[in-house]
């Protein structure tokens, strides 16, 4: 497992190797240089990542895996003090402090953890869970295990709940995407077929890979609940990449 060992480091583009055996960079650009230290393009031991800014339907499947005494207080990424004992990950790309839903799916548990760290840099392996979330997931024995990820969003305060008080990361604003399409107009078709069924069905363009792609997403849900509920009719309908996106 590595992280960035000092957050000020960040924001030079130097090696920093003082963490582990992996060598790493940061890229800076004059397009990055206003960014944030962790919101730049990385470099570890020769790969490029490009740290996500939008975690808008994002889903993974993969290996999970689990670090923790050796970091214990140690500052992670984006600056904290990293708890074996609590509720975090590192990820790859993914912004950081967004809430990711984990499911193991080798016994179905889930749990919901805040990412505030880069990593795992090991072959195969998606996200790196504290020892807390990953004893949650029935992981800490067996090391790793499959799991699915999706991006649910920032955790919101509740009203008058004061600083430190209660959180709720259900609440919010979430749509389902039914599709994604290179051309504008058949999106725009199945997002008029859609608008009868559920009041709000809205077209949303954003550049891929330099390309232009279409998705279509739809309801206005105020629960992550409802949204939930909405997904597996969809699925039986024959829309077998619907999936719940979160909005800030």
């Amino acid at each position: 497992m590595w992280r960035f060992c000092c957050l000020p480091f960040l924001l030079l583009v130097v090696f920093i190797a003082g963490c582990s055996e992996h060598t790493t960079r940061v890229i800076d650009t004059p397009e990055t240089r206003e960014l944030k230290g962790w919101q730049k393009p990385y470099e570890v031991d020769g790969l490029r990542y490009n740290p996500m800014r939008d975690h808008s339907g994002f889903q993974q499947r993969g290996i999970a895996s689990w670090y923790g005494r050796k970091f214990h207080g140690r500052k992670t990424s984006n600056g904290e003090v990293y708890d074996m004992y609590g509720k975090s990950a590192a990820h790859k790309t993914l912004p950081m402090g967004v809430y990711v839903r984990v499911t193991n799916l080798e016994n179905k548990q889930q749990i919901v953890v805040r990412i505030n760290d880069r990593g795992p840099f090991v072959a195969g392996r998606i996200i790196d869970l504290s020892f807390g979330a990953a004893n949650e997931l029935g992981i800490v024995e067996s090391g790793t295990a499959k799991v699915f990820l999706q991006a649910i969003g920032y955790k919101q305060a509740e009203q008058n709940s004061g600083y430190g008080g209660a959180v709720d990361y259900d609440s919010g604003s979430f749509a389902i995407q039914v599709g994604a399409f290179s051309i504008a107009a058949n999106a725009h078709r199945l997002a008029d077929e859609m608008q009868n069924s559920y009041g709000k069905a809205v077209v949303s363009p954003t550049l891929t890979n330099g390309q232009q792609i279409y998705r279509v997403r739809v309801g206005d849900f105020d629960s992550l609940q409802l949204a939930e509920k909405e997904v597996s009719g969809l699925v039986s309908a024959g829309y077998a990449g619907s999936h719940i996106v979160a909005f800030d």
